[in-house]
Protein backbone atom coordinates (compact mmCIF):
# COMPACT_ATOMS: atom_id res chain seq x y z
CA UNK A 1 0.00 0.00 0.00
CA UNK A 2 0.85 3.67 -0.84
CA UNK A 3 -0.25 6.78 1.26
CA UNK A 4 0.03 9.89 -1.24
CA UNK A 5 -0.73 13.24 -0.41
CA UNK A 6 -2.60 15.45 -2.70
CA UNK A 7 -2.31 19.11 -3.38
CA UNK A 8 -5.27 20.04 -1.01
CA UNK A 9 -3.58 18.82 1.28
CA UNK A 10 -5.72 15.30 2.14
CA UNK A 11 -4.10 12.02 2.04
CA UNK A 12 -5.51 8.44 0.33
CA UNK A 13 -3.93 5.32 0.62
CA UNK A 14 -4.02 2.63 -2.71
CA UNK A 15 -2.60 -0.53 -3.58
CA UNK A 16 0.68 -0.67 -5.06
CA UNK A 17 -1.10 -1.77 -8.59
CA UNK A 18 -4.29 -0.84 -9.57
CA UNK A 19 -6.36 -3.11 -11.41
CA UNK A 20 -9.71 -1.10 -11.51
CA UNK A 21 -9.27 2.52 -12.53
CA UNK A 22 -11.98 5.25 -12.66
CA UNK A 23 -10.84 8.65 -14.52
CA UNK A 24 -13.72 11.51 -15.01
CA UNK A 25 -10.35 13.49 -16.18
CA UNK A 26 -10.20 13.33 -20.11
CA UNK A 27 -6.68 14.24 -19.72
CA UNK A 28 -5.95 11.88 -17.08
CA UNK A 29 -7.82 9.28 -19.26
CA UNK A 30 -5.29 9.86 -22.11
CA UNK A 31 -2.12 9.59 -20.18
CA UNK A 32 -3.09 6.71 -18.50
CA UNK A 33 -3.87 4.79 -22.22
CA UNK A 34 -0.51 6.61 -23.10
CA UNK A 35 1.19 4.69 -19.78
CA UNK A 36 0.08 1.48 -21.27
CA UNK A 37 -2.87 1.15 -18.29
CA UNK A 38 -5.95 1.57 -20.57
CA UNK A 39 -7.09 -1.70 -19.92
CA UNK A 40 -7.34 -0.95 -16.38
CA UNK A 41 -9.80 1.81 -16.99
CA UNK A 42 -13.53 0.15 -16.05
CA UNK A 43 -15.05 3.86 -16.99
CA UNK A 44 -15.03 7.45 -17.49
CA UNK A 45 -16.56 10.37 -18.43
CA UNK A 46 -18.54 11.38 -21.19
CA UNK A 47 -16.06 13.50 -22.41
CA UNK A 48 -13.08 11.19 -22.65
CA UNK A 49 -12.74 10.83 -26.11
CA UNK A 50 -8.76 10.24 -26.30
CA UNK A 51 -7.52 7.87 -27.46
CA UNK A 52 -10.17 6.20 -29.97
CA UNK A 53 -10.31 3.43 -27.49
CA UNK A 54 -11.52 5.58 -24.46
CA UNK A 55 -15.00 6.01 -26.55
CA UNK A 56 -15.83 2.82 -25.80
CA UNK A 57 -15.22 2.77 -22.16
CA UNK A 58 -18.20 2.87 -20.08
CA UNK A 59 -19.28 6.70 -19.33
CA UNK A 60 -20.30 7.32 -16.13
CA UNK A 61 -20.04 11.12 -15.50
CA UNK A 62 -20.00 14.78 -16.80
CA UNK A 63 -17.83 17.12 -15.60
CA UNK A 64 -19.55 17.36 -11.74
CA UNK A 65 -22.05 14.73 -11.84
CA UNK A 66 -21.71 11.39 -11.62
CA UNK A 67 -23.97 7.84 -10.40
CA UNK A 68 -22.76 6.81 -6.74
CA UNK A 69 -24.34 3.76 -7.16
CA UNK A 70 -23.13 2.97 -10.53
CA UNK A 71 -19.47 3.46 -8.53
CA UNK A 72 -20.57 1.44 -5.68
CA UNK A 73 -21.37 -1.35 -8.09
CA UNK A 74 -17.88 -1.26 -10.00
CA UNK A 75 -15.87 -1.06 -6.33
CA UNK A 76 -12.75 0.87 -8.16
CA UNK A 77 -9.13 0.75 -6.86
CA UNK A 78 -8.96 4.18 -7.38
CA UNK A 79 -10.76 7.28 -8.93
CA UNK A 80 -8.94 9.80 -10.86
CA UNK A 81 -10.36 13.39 -10.95
CA UNK A 82 -8.65 16.43 -12.54
CA UNK A 83 -8.93 20.26 -10.18
CA UNK A 84 -11.01 23.74 -11.28
CA UNK A 85 -15.12 23.27 -11.78
CA UNK A 86 -14.56 19.09 -11.67
CA UNK A 87 -13.74 19.69 -7.42
CA UNK A 88 -17.47 19.81 -6.71
CA UNK A 89 -17.35 16.12 -8.20
CA UNK A 90 -14.36 14.81 -5.97
CA UNK A 91 -16.14 16.66 -3.29
CA UNK A 92 -19.42 14.43 -3.94
CA UNK A 93 -17.09 11.38 -3.75
CA UNK A 94 -13.68 11.35 -1.79
CA UNK A 95 -15.12 10.48 1.16
CA UNK A 96 -17.00 7.38 0.02
CA UNK A 97 -14.44 6.27 -2.38
CA UNK A 98 -10.49 6.38 -2.69
CA UNK A 99 -10.20 9.39 -4.87
CA UNK A 100 -7.16 11.31 -6.40
CA UNK A 101 -7.36 14.70 -7.91
CA UNK A 102 -4.62 16.22 -9.82
CA UNK A 103 -4.01 20.08 -9.93
CA UNK A 104 -5.90 21.60 -13.06
CA UNK A 105 -2.35 23.17 -14.76
CA UNK A 106 -1.91 26.54 -15.18
CA UNK A 107 0.71 26.34 -17.87
CA UNK A 108 2.15 24.56 -20.15
CA UNK A 109 5.04 23.22 -18.19
CA UNK A 110 2.01 22.51 -15.64
CA UNK A 111 0.93 19.50 -18.17
CA UNK A 112 3.84 18.03 -17.94
CA UNK A 113 3.83 18.38 -14.21
CA UNK A 114 0.73 16.21 -14.02
CA UNK A 115 1.78 14.08 -16.31
CA UNK A 116 4.31 13.15 -14.22
CA UNK A 117 2.42 12.79 -10.81
CA UNK A 118 -0.08 10.50 -12.91
CA UNK A 119 2.65 8.48 -12.92
CA UNK A 120 3.44 8.01 -9.68
CA UNK A 121 -0.25 7.72 -8.26
CA UNK A 122 -0.84 4.70 -10.87
CA UNK A 123 2.84 3.66 -10.48
CA UNK A 124 4.05 4.01 -13.70
CA UNK A 125 6.91 6.68 -13.16
CA UNK A 126 9.49 5.61 -15.31
CA UNK A 127 6.77 5.32 -18.52
CA UNK A 128 5.64 8.78 -17.42
CA UNK A 129 9.32 10.36 -17.18
CA UNK A 130 9.78 8.96 -20.77
CA UNK A 131 6.37 10.13 -22.31
CA UNK A 132 7.43 13.76 -20.57
CA UNK A 133 10.45 13.25 -22.44
CA UNK A 134 8.90 12.41 -26.03
CA UNK A 135 6.49 15.59 -25.29
CA UNK A 136 8.78 18.06 -24.14
CA UNK A 137 10.52 17.98 -27.69
CA UNK A 138 7.54 19.73 -29.60
CA UNK A 139 7.95 23.04 -27.56
CA UNK A 140 9.42 25.82 -29.22
CA UNK A 141 9.41 29.99 -28.37
CA UNK A 142 8.91 32.46 -30.64
CA UNK A 143 9.98 35.67 -29.54
CA UNK A 144 8.11 37.87 -31.75
CA UNK A 145 4.46 38.02 -30.17
CA UNK A 146 1.26 39.46 -32.43
CA UNK A 147 -1.89 40.64 -30.19
CA UNK A 148 -4.26 37.69 -30.05
CA UNK A 149 -7.68 37.06 -29.42
CA UNK A 150 -8.82 33.50 -27.79
CA UNK A 151 -12.20 31.68 -27.12
CA UNK A 152 -13.73 29.02 -26.75
CA UNK A 153 -17.30 27.95 -26.54
CA UNK A 154 -18.48 26.19 -23.53
CA UNK A 155 -21.85 26.58 -23.96
CA UNK A 156 -21.33 30.70 -24.09
CA UNK A 157 -17.99 32.27 -25.05
CA UNK A 158 -14.97 32.13 -22.78
CA UNK A 159 -11.40 33.21 -22.76
CA UNK A 160 -8.57 33.00 -20.27
CA UNK A 161 -6.20 34.91 -18.24
CA UNK A 162 -2.82 34.82 -17.16
CA UNK A 163 -3.68 31.29 -14.84
CA UNK A 164 -4.42 29.71 -17.94
CA UNK A 165 -1.97 27.36 -19.74
CA UNK A 166 -3.61 28.00 -22.85
CA UNK A 167 -2.50 31.79 -22.20
CA UNK A 168 0.84 30.38 -21.33
CA UNK A 169 1.18 27.83 -24.78
CA UNK A 170 0.14 30.61 -26.97
CA UNK A 171 2.47 33.21 -25.13
CA UNK A 172 5.18 30.41 -25.95
CA UNK A 173 4.22 30.34 -29.40
CA UNK A 174 3.99 34.01 -30.67
CA UNK A 175 0.46 34.49 -29.37
CA UNK A 176 0.03 36.96 -26.87
CA UNK A 177 -3.73 37.29 -24.85
CA UNK A 178 -5.29 40.80 -24.78
CA UNK A 179 -6.42 38.66 -21.45
CA UNK A 180 -2.77 37.99 -20.30
CA UNK A 181 -2.64 41.26 -17.59
CA UNK A 182 -6.35 39.45 -15.97
CA UNK A 183 -5.22 37.02 -13.65
CA UNK A 184 -7.70 34.09 -13.83
CA UNK A 185 -7.58 30.79 -15.27
CA UNK A 186 -10.89 31.69 -17.12
CA UNK A 187 -13.46 34.54 -17.60
CA UNK A 188 -16.38 35.70 -19.80
CA UNK A 189 -14.87 38.19 -22.51
CA UNK A 190 -16.12 41.88 -23.34
CA UNK A 191 -17.01 42.29 -26.93
CA UNK A 192 -16.28 45.73 -26.81
CA UNK A 193 -13.07 45.19 -25.01
CA UNK A 194 -11.82 42.69 -27.47
CA UNK A 195 -13.19 45.63 -30.60
CA UNK A 196 -11.06 47.92 -29.16
CA UNK A 197 -7.79 46.28 -28.39
CA UNK A 198 -7.58 45.04 -32.02
CA UNK A 199 -5.92 42.14 -32.15
CA UNK A 200 -4.09 40.76 -35.25
CA UNK A 201 -5.33 37.12 -35.11
CA UNK A 202 -8.05 35.55 -33.25
CA UNK A 203 -8.75 31.48 -32.78
CA UNK A 204 -11.93 30.57 -32.31
CA UNK A 205 -12.19 27.08 -30.48
CA UNK A 206 -16.10 25.27 -31.54
CA UNK A 207 -18.43 23.63 -29.14
CA UNK A 208 -17.36 20.03 -29.22
CA UNK A 209 -19.16 17.23 -30.86
CA UNK A 210 -20.41 20.37 -32.91
CA UNK A 211 -19.73 20.99 -37.11
CA UNK A 212 -18.19 24.29 -37.64
CA UNK A 213 -17.19 26.13 -40.22
CA UNK A 214 -16.82 30.12 -41.51
CA UNK A 215 -20.18 30.97 -42.22
CA UNK A 216 -20.47 30.43 -38.88
CA UNK A 217 -17.74 32.55 -37.91
CA UNK A 218 -18.85 35.37 -39.94
CA UNK A 219 -21.75 35.29 -38.47
CA UNK A 220 -20.32 36.04 -34.96
CA UNK A 221 -18.21 38.54 -36.59
CA UNK A 222 -20.93 40.48 -37.81
CA UNK A 223 -23.05 40.49 -34.54
CA UNK A 224 -20.11 41.36 -32.56
CA UNK A 225 -19.74 44.21 -34.88
CA UNK A 226 -15.82 42.73 -35.42
CA UNK A 227 -15.30 43.33 -39.03
CA UNK A 228 -13.10 46.37 -38.89
CA UNK A 229 -10.37 44.24 -36.09
CA UNK A 230 -6.94 43.70 -37.84
CA UNK A 231 -7.52 40.15 -37.64
CA UNK A 232 -10.58 39.81 -39.52
CA UNK A 233 -9.62 42.61 -42.48
CA UNK A 234 -6.62 40.53 -42.68
CA UNK A 235 -7.91 36.88 -42.69
CA UNK A 236 -5.90 35.76 -39.56
CA UNK A 237 -9.15 34.10 -38.02
CA UNK A 238 -8.06 30.51 -37.14
CA UNK A 239 -10.71 27.59 -36.43
CA UNK A 240 -9.31 24.64 -34.21
CA UNK A 241 -9.84 21.38 -36.11
CA UNK A 242 -12.07 18.47 -35.90
CA UNK A 243 -14.86 17.95 -33.75
CA UNK A 244 -12.93 17.23 -30.08
CA UNK A 245 -12.06 19.80 -27.87
CA UNK A 246 -8.62 21.42 -29.01
CA UNK A 247 -6.84 23.47 -26.53
CA UNK A 248 -9.81 22.93 -23.91
CA UNK A 249 -7.83 19.51 -23.53
CA UNK A 250 -4.73 19.44 -21.26
CA UNK A 251 -3.73 15.63 -21.94
CA UNK A 252 -0.23 14.64 -24.10
CA UNK A 253 -2.05 15.31 -27.84
CA UNK A 254 -1.47 19.18 -26.41
CA UNK A 255 1.58 18.86 -27.48
CA UNK A 256 1.02 16.43 -30.21
CA UNK A 257 -1.08 18.27 -31.67
CA UNK A 258 -2.09 21.88 -30.33
CA UNK A 259 1.42 23.59 -30.45
CA UNK A 260 2.09 21.48 -33.89
CA UNK A 261 -1.18 23.63 -34.97
CA UNK A 262 -0.99 26.47 -33.44
CA UNK A 263 3.06 27.19 -34.74
CA UNK A 264 1.44 26.44 -38.37
CA UNK A 265 -1.02 29.27 -37.83
CA UNK A 266 1.64 31.76 -36.17
CA UNK A 267 3.95 31.84 -39.27
CA UNK A 268 0.70 31.53 -41.64
CA UNK A 269 -0.73 35.04 -39.59
CA UNK A 270 2.55 36.51 -39.38
CA UNK A 271 3.32 36.24 -43.03
CA UNK A 272 0.11 38.33 -43.17
CA UNK A 273 0.35 40.62 -40.99
CA UNK A 274 3.99 41.54 -42.59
Amino acid sequence: MRKLRMENGSNVTINDELERIVSFSPAVTETLFDLGLGDKIIADSAFCARPEAAKSKRKLASYSTTRIDVLEELNPDIILTIGGYQEMLYNKINKKFKTYMFELPSSMFGILDMINKIGIVVNRKNEAKRLVESLSKNIKNNSKKIKTYFEIDLGGPITFGSMSYITDALYFLGFESIYLEKDSEWLYPDFDFVRSQDPDVIIYEHKMYRDFNYDDIKRIIDERNWNNISAVKKGNVFITPGKLDFFAHHGPSFFREVLPWADSKYHESLKNII
